[in-house]
């Protein structure tokens, strides 16, 4: 870039108002040769999917505020950001700071949020053109903390950013901030029983008699992609989901439009598991597919069957990775049951900034405490894993 170039950052209520191939030039540039997205999640159009849809927006307390940056007209960044008037569907969790600066007589909403809506699923959060790397993320950095400062917000939440993002904004100044999620890794494996082969004795026969047990249901389980999918499908998938959010956060995240949207501009992009019995599906696990990795994401039911969750969820997304020789499954925040199905647990990163300095300086000292803390369980829980020794050595 000439010296005398200057970078321009303007913030955005809208995707709609950002040119969606731009937009994507900086998301999944990847994709340019007609393949998969390494992410998803971050591609224009799942980001306006969720906008159009009504799913963020107006009176959900996800406000669009993107940014992008350009040099010369041209895009060579853009950030996926939002205003939130709450602390739902982040799944990074900052309800104590929020508590404990609210006591103390500040304001802690609204705040900025670098963040996919509802999506615990670890990716870019500051997206560059190739060869901009260092620079566009340096100013989106500082483009969503002047953003902030600017109107008086009390933080800056940038949550499942890439560890390489997360190394980049602490040497920036910001906080960094370290989780635990459970992912399923493909060590090369051509069948589900190479993968079981790994496992202790014990670990391998709980695995298949699960297996068994749910494929007994009494019906079928298929998986459907691209245009086997069929809006009957969406139909009965909107109901497991709406049952499952009541039952877990209150009300659901997501419109039904949002399954519409997601059918006609993502099916490539989608593997929905279904089990059906006598004729209609009982409940569905839904993954999104990305060009190294499949991202489990919602799963409900209207039958109870015994160890059904395990196999939509788990084992049939371990089959479907090996199938299309993916490197991974992330099966979604927390859940330490899925370690003894071969998720091991992996270190997820966020990065924070906190405008008040005696605030930031209380959250730094937590944070460095926590850190520790979760270096420690991550090392336990391996040990606790389903794996033979040997093979946990011969991956070390």
């Amino acid at each position: 870039m000439d010296g005398s170039e200057q970078i321009e950052i303007s913030v955005h209520g809208s995707l709609g108002d950002i040119d969606a191939a731009e937009w994507d030039a900086c998301a999944c540039p990847e994709a340019a040769d007609g393949g998969a997205p390494r992410d998803p999640f971050t591609t224009w159009r799942f980001l306006h999917a969720l906008e159009a849809s009504g799913s963020v927006g107006r009176g959900t307390g996800w406000q669009p505020r993107h940014l992008v940056a350009r040099v010369g007209g041209e895009t060579i960044a853009a950030a996926p950001l939002y205003a939130k008037g709450h602390s739902q569907g982040e799944y990074v969790f900052d309800h104590n700071w929020a508590h404990a600066w609210e006591n103390a007589g500040g304001r802690y909403y609204p705040k900025l949020q670098g963040a996919v809506p509802f999506t615990p699923a670890t990716g870019r959060r500051f997206l560059t053109r190739p060869g901009w790397d260092e620079t566009g993320t340096a100013a989106l950095v500082q483009g969503a903390v002047q953003l902030a400062a600017e109107h008086e917000l009390s933080s800056l939440h940038v949550t499942f950013c890439t560890e390489a993002e997360a190394l980049a904004g602490e040497a920036m100044g910001l906080l960094h901030r370290t989780h635990q999620q459970f992912h399923w890794k493909n060590h090369g494996y051509g069948s589900f029983d190479d993968f079981l082969a790994d496992l202790s004795s014990r670990k391998r026969k709980n695995i298949r008699k699960e297996r068994a047990t749910a494929q007994g249901f009494g019906g079928t389980i298929r998986g459907y992609t691209g245009d086997d999918l069929q809006l009957e499908h969406w139909d009965a998938f909107w109901r497991f989901y709406q049952d499952t959010g009541s039952r877990k956060w209150g009300s659901p995240y997501l419109t039904r439009s949002f399954f519409d949207i997601v059918q006609e501009t993502m099916r490539d992009d989608v593997l929905l598991v279904l089990a059906e019995r006598d004729g209609r599906p009982v409940a569905g696990a839904l993954n999104f597919i990305g060009r190294e990795t499949l991202f489990g994401r919602y799963w409900g039911c209207i039958e109870h069957h015994p160890c059904l969750h395990f196999e939509l969820c788990y084992y049939q997304a371990i089959d479907a990775a090996i199938a299309r020789g993916l490197s991974r499954v992330e099966a979604g925040a927390q859940g330490e049951h899925k370690l003894a199905r071969g998720y091991l647990p992996t270190t997820t990163h966020s990065l924070h900034w906190i405008g008040d300095p005696g605030f930031r300086r209380a959250v730094a000292q937590y944070l460095e405490a926590e850190r520790r803390a979760v270096d420690e369980e991550i090392e336990i829980l391996t040990a606790y894993g389903p794996f033979r020794r040997t093979h946990v050595e011969e991956q070390e």
